[in-house]
């Protein structure tokens, strides 16, 4: 193929060419000097103006390469998307709770009986705007309708109630960390798992910590177990950090329905109340975004002599 040959310019600049070629003959040019000029066979031009001859223009115009037809109709995949977006593997009796592009080959091939590559699967959920995402994980457990009320009357209700008597909104949790718990991949050689050097000796550590609205945060650590006492001292320190009054919002841990809390909380005249929030609803409580960042930085971590990696904070 020459340099020259036409072949090798793309859609846009041959119709360009084509147009051009024309017009010049139209106005009185040889199509034998027109070809020689673009560097084509005359053969081309030629052909370009019967072409225009027949349709003007138009006929000149680049056309869109067909390429491969599709093996799935837009019918298809519509249906698939919804199948996707909808529900998940196990209520079409697949083994797995997650869609990979596997179980997505399996669907297509046992609903529209078209057989493809996963590589294959994954262009055509790219070409739904579909994209592998982390899920969000809910318990069985939870009330949609206690959660919703929450939401849209009980918060709304203690905010505003806050906002009135000039208290301040905390959010807490608690959370532990273990030396003998280790998270997260490094890079290694292939088939050669790297060994990392750590002490055998096992000790934890637990955190309480409270967060409000605004990202203002309360901190404490302890050791042993969560009690009535360590969470009533927790409270103590809050409040007089705090200076005015609080309204602490937790989950339904025992400790913190115990009577022993109950009665702290009433014997402060007000300066500290206690909202619960609905049971098996994590995601309602901005504290567990601490433990989050705690998860992250213990992954990032090294001990200074190059050893070890600090433990994982589990939320409680």
């Amino acid at each position: 193929m020459r340099d020259n040959d036409g072949r090798k310019l793309d859609h846009a600049t041959l119709e360009a060419l084509r147009i051009r070629a024309c017009q010049r003959i139209e106005s009185g040019a040889r199509a034998e000097d027109v070809a020689a000029d673009l560097g084509l066979n005359r053969s081309t031009v030629f052909g370009w103006y019967a072409a225009y001859r027949r349709g003007g223009v138009e006929a000149l115009r680049a056309k869109p390469v067909p390429g491969r037809p599709p093996k799935l109709t837009k019918a298809q995949m519509n249906i698939l998307f919804a199948v996707i977006a909808g529900g998940n593997p196990a209520q079409y009796q697949l083994e797995f709770a997650l869609w990979t592009r596997d179980l997505v080959r399996q669907v297509i091939e046992k609903r529209f009986g078209v057989t493809l590559s996963v590589g294959s699967v994954g262009r055509i959920l790219r070409s739904l705007d579909l994209s592998p995402q982390r899920p969000l994980h809910r318990a069985t457990q939870q009330d949609p309708a206690r959660v919703a009320r929450w939401k849209n009357e009980e918060y709304p209700a203690i905010r505003d109630e806050a906002a009135q008597v000039g208290a301040t909104i905390y959010f807490a949790d608690e959370a532990g960390i273990r030396s003998d718990y280790h998270s997260g991949t490094t890079w290694a050689p292939v088939g050669r798992t790297p060994v990392v050097r750590t002490t055998g000796a096992r000790h934890s550590l637990n955190m309480i910590s409270a967060v409000t609205a605004k990202g203002a945060m309360h901190f404490t650590t302890f050791t042993g177990k969560m009690t009535a006492e360590v969470f009533i001292a927790y409270c103590q320190d809050l409040l007089h950090d705090d200076g005015g009054t609080v309204f602490l919002v937790l989950d339904g841990h025992p400790v913190h329905r115990s009577r022993a809390v109950r009665e702290f909380a009433a014997s402060t005249n007000g300066r500290l109340r206690l909202f619960f929030l609905p049971p098996y609803s994590p995601e309602l409580n901005p504290d567990e975004w601490v433990w989050k960042n705690v998860n992250c930085a213990t992954r990032r971590w090294q001990l200074p002599n190059g050893g070890g990696r600090p433990p994982m904070a589990a939320s409680s």
